[in-house]
């Protein structure tokens, strides 16, 4: 999705998130996005198991 973005694209990104947010809010942002990410996982895994469960069920 993002293979195309280069150094200065990234720094122009990161300056427009620093103007926007502020220093103290990117840390907050940061981690509600890693905690969103490891609940996303973790939903994905359960709903695997579930579904490979099921299949298990199913032919036997």
């Amino acid at each position: 999705m993002f293979k195309n973005l280069g150094t200065t694209e990234i720094i122009i990104i990161a300056v427009v998130l620093l103007i926007l947010f502020g220093g103290k809010k990117l840390p907050e942002l940061a981690r509600g996005l890693g905690q969103s990410g490891r609940e996303l996982k973790k939903a994905k895994a359960e709903l695997e198991k579930a579904l490979t469960d099921e299949g298990k069920k199913t032919t036997t």
